[in-house]
């Protein structure tokens, strides 16, 4: 047995409720080296490499709170964060402005977090009140055959009732260099990583061409969407300059880059002369 046998995998999977070409522009602008595949109709998965997330001093609680609120900001989507390692295991949920909210377990499966997290969650992804929602009171039931990353593993298991489909191999408690490995395998599986700003202006014009992301790309009303996103954002950045606001900061650089990305596209289409 070598000397890291002993040590428990760690790991991170960000669950988005979207496809992924309304993913990857926003994941690119998180600056971090993931894996980027479907999950299952209207469903993604993004599978961030372990050099991604550590950092001294950063738990993945954090990291998973943080990202998930950053890739939503910009839009309505959910999207939960599953998270393990030595300290435990748990999830965020997160959508738009509204409160990211998570929940934890202990490393030998003991339930220490918010309850409401499941509340919310059942609600943000518009799960089943009574079927779904049994499922989840059990996930906050002492069971002495269920550790942290089988917690996880049974959440998983309860979104895949609303159609998650996470692949051969990309199994929550694995290492990440695993998960990284085995989601790279799967079918329309791409790597994700910051590509410079001319290329992610040109990704998300393709992307905005394509309808990938969704109404108002254009037009009077897409004009003051882009407007008030890069407002919002400028506010955020500037607010969040202190160390503990990391995850405002990473919104904030998604606002306005997202707003910008609506001002180019809709002066282009204009440019063009297109109605």
């Amino acid at each position: 047995m070598s000397a890291t046998d002993h040590i428990p995998a760690a790991g991170l999977l960000l669950l988005c409720r979207a496809a992924p070409d309304r993913v990857r522009p926003v994941a690119q602008l998180l600056r971090r080296p993931m894996v980027l595949a479907p999950a299952g109709e209207g469903w993604s998965v993004l599978v961030p490499a372990a050099e991604s997330w550590r950092e001294a001093g950063t738990h993945l609680a954090a990291v998973a709170g943080d990202w998930a609120h950053a890739l939503t900001v910009a839009d309505n989507w959910p999207v939960v964060g599953l998270w393990w390692d030595a300290d435990g295991a748990g999830f965020v949920v997160a959508a738009g402005f509204r409160r990211t909210v998570g929940h934890t377990w202990l490393p030998d499966g003991t339930p220490l977090g918010e309850e409401e997290a499941l509340t919310t969650l059942r609600t943000r992804l518009g799960l089943d009140p009574v079927l779904d929602g049994a499922a989840l009171d059990r996930l906050t039931r002492p069971d002495a055959e269920a550790d942290g990353p089988a917690r996880v593993l049974g959440l998983a298991a309860v979104l895949a009732r609303a159609g998650l489909q996470l692949g051969p191999g990309v199994v929550p408690g694995l290492a990440a260099g695993r998960l990284c490995e085995a989601a790279g395998a799967l079918p329309g599986a791409e790597p994700v990583d910051w590509p410079g700003w001319r290329a992610a202006v040109c990704g998300g014009l393709g992307a905005a061409e394509r309808g990938a992301l969704g109404a108002w790309t254009r037009g009077p009303r897409a004009r003051a969407l882009g407007k008030a996103e890069v407002a919002a954002g400028v506010v955020l950045l500037a607010w969040s300059r202190g160390g503990a606001r990391r995850g405002w900061r990473a919104a904030g650089a998604v606002l306005v880059a997202d707003g910008a990305l609506t001002l180019l596209y809709d002066r282009w289409r204009a440019g063009r002369g297109d109605s």
